[in-house]
């Protein structure tokens, strides 16, 4: 006989979980035994990894499938636990990122009627009426185990939801006596819960989406997240030059296309500004984005016949949200480029048409490529953040992998960190900030050999809670870069503001609460939590030899670096 906790470790196991990122509380009394019990009796469970924030431990989870595909478990203590991952949680639903979350909860018996019955005060005031409903929104699926005998069998099911499109996280939960509680042995066959199948256009929808591309005198495709299937993305690159049509990237949350492609149109954030490729597109086929475009910036001409790609095509858990689409189809990226690329290749297509627009994007690429080198220039006066990514990229090289969480430089650093491979380049893929630091942790720990740097704003830096992050890359030797862009406090509440309020007051005052004057000691943080090497730059100059040292530390000496990077004043808050 073995507890109801032992089994769930097993069903983890046989999911193909490796870790455990845990917070424990005093709910997985059952969960700890089995952990000590398990290996001396030849049995193998998830790695437990320390994590003392949740939200650095959902992010990790999150980062490590980003960087692996293989969706891992994070383990929280009741509704406290569970409320603290609050941000992490919300990151992973949008990111669509496979996570399992298993939070206890307090016991439901008090006079020791079984093992596990409420023996501390805690379970009292951690008792609450709807504990999965705090994330039933952002969950795939939720479920409350009550029984060892289908401990499994919830389990896989909540896995299945998890692998399946859209991907996301799911969430179980169990009362303390449940987890105690003995059950015997629990057997099943694990591939009677495979994920469901990717969906493919139908036919008749991958001949309209070929003819209008083909036939279209300005064909623009546009992204953000295609490039989390990396088999997408050699699939968009045939299509992009079979038809010389353009490639636009909303808000990139992964590497969708080469950003060197003669094809490729850049990328835009909330800059305010008409993009020319979109200005001019008279088809227009969204695959994979959630916010293709912003309609009070920049939006397709009205005459533009726009068709629409997605796994989750109707945003399902966005109450608002339409882009004028007159063809919309339910379908994962990679199934439905091979189809029409294939449908292509039974068509008579324009040569010439292919060719003049071939040139057209070609030259609008080259010009791209020409403001992207002359704002690299370093300045004497100041360090630009520009000039800042482009020698980080110089530094890591292409197959290294950048963990993006700028804010206000989202932009800069999408369009000049230079990704060109699939699978080198993640963001959170939602709007909640500390993701960076534990999402930097966990694809280390998913890719050992593998350079792993994480490029943030000094606010989404703050948010990570870097000690805990920089402890844990200490004690499970994972280390990474970590470069700050230091522009002295939250820019981007102010960029909100005056963008609202142009010749309002705020506009106009130096300090309107976002300002962190004087500056932490970032790199003195990581440094003091988890023995980080720690470089301050203030200069172009001084950029390239810290990043120097930073790389040798973490090649040579196995600790992480942190780079606190001063942009000048021309970038501050």
């Amino acid at each position: 006989m073995q507890t109801t906790g032992a089994h769930l470790l097993d069903a983890m196991s046989e999911a193909g979980i490796e870790y455990i990122f845990a917070n424990l509380g005093s709910d997985h009394t059952a969960l700890i035994e089995a952990l000590a019990a398990g290996p001396p009796a030849g049995r193998k469970y998830p790695q437990v990894i320390t994590c003392p924030n949740e939200m650095v431990a959902l992010s990790a989870a999150h980062g490590f499938a980003q960087a692996s595909g293989r969706a891992q478990a994070v383990v929280v203590h009741v509704e406290c636990g569970t409320q603290a991952m609050a941000g992490a949680i919300h990151n992973a639903a949008k990111g669509r990122v496979p996570v399992l979350i298993f939070a206890g909860a307090s016991p439901a018996t008090q006079e020791g009627e079984v093992r596990g019955s409420r023996n501390e005060f805690i379970h009292w005031i951690q008792d609450v009426f709807d504990q999965r409903g705090i994330v039933r929104g952002y969950m795939r699926y939720d479920n409350e185990i009550r029984q060892g005998a289908n401990v499994k069998q919830v389990m896989h099911r909540a896995m299945q939801f998890a692998y399946s499109d859209p991907k996301g996280p799911v969430y179980l939960m169990a009362t303390r006596e449940v987890l105690e509680a003995e059950a015997g042995p629990v057997t099943i066959e694990r591939n009677q819960w495979p994920a469901i199948s990717p969906a493919a256009l139908p036919g008749d929808g991958v001949a309209t989406v070929a003819a209008a591309l083909a036939g279209a005198r300005r064909p623009l495709l546009v992204t953000t997240y295609l490039g989390r299937n990396v088999a997408a993305v050699d699939e968009l690159v045939r299509l992009a030059n079979r038809l010389g049509a353009g490639v636009f990237e909303s808000v990139p949350s992964a590497v969708n296309f080469p950003y060197t492609d003669p094809l490729y149109q850049g990328a835009q954030w909330n800059e305010k500004r008409q993009h020319p490729a979109l200005t001019e597109a008279d088809v227009v086929l969204v695959i994979d984005s959630d916010v293709p475009w912003i309609p009070t910036i920049h939006q397709p001409p009205k005459s533009a016949q726009i068709l629409h790609i997605d796994v989750d095509p109707l945003k399902q858990q966005m109450p608002l949200w339409y882009i004028h689409a007159q063809h919309i189809f339910r379908a994962d990226a990679a199934t439905a480029l091979k189809q029409i690329n294939a449908h292509l290749e039974t068509m008579k297509l324009d040569e010439r048409a292919i060719s003049e627009r071939r040139a057209h994007y070609s030259a609008r690429h080259a010009a791209y490529a020409a403001e992207l080198k002359r704002l690299e220039q370093p300045r004497t006066d100041e360090l630009t953040p520009e000039y800042l990514t482009a020698s980080v990229r110089e530094a890591i090289g292409p197959d290294a992998i950048v963990m993006s969480e700028g804010v206000t430089n989202f932009g800069v650093i999408t369009n000049h960190v230079g990704r060109t491979r699939p699978g080198t380049l993640f963001t959170a893929g939602g709007g909640s900030l500390g993701w960076n630091g534990g999402a930097a942790f966990g694809a280390k720990l998913a890719r050992p050999d593998t350079l792993v740097a994480a490029l943030t704003g000094d606010g989404s830096y703050m948010f990570s809670i870097p000690s805990t992050v920089h402890w844990m890359a200490r004690r499970y030797k994972t280390p990474f870069l970590h470069v700050v862009y230091n522009n002295a406090g939250w820019r981007a509440p102010r960029f909100s503001t005056i963008g609202v309020h142009p010749q309002g007051l705020a506009s106009k005052g130096e300090d309107i609460a976002t300002s962190f004057a004087p500056s932490p000691d970032y790199a003195g943080i990581a440094a003091a939590a988890g023995g980080a090497h720690p470089e301050r730059v203030r200069t172009a100059a001084e950029v390239k030899p810290a990043l120097e040292r930073a790389l040798r530390a973490i090649r040579e000496e196995g600790r992480s670096a942190v780079i606190d990077a001063a942009l000048g004043p021309s970038f501050k808050a």
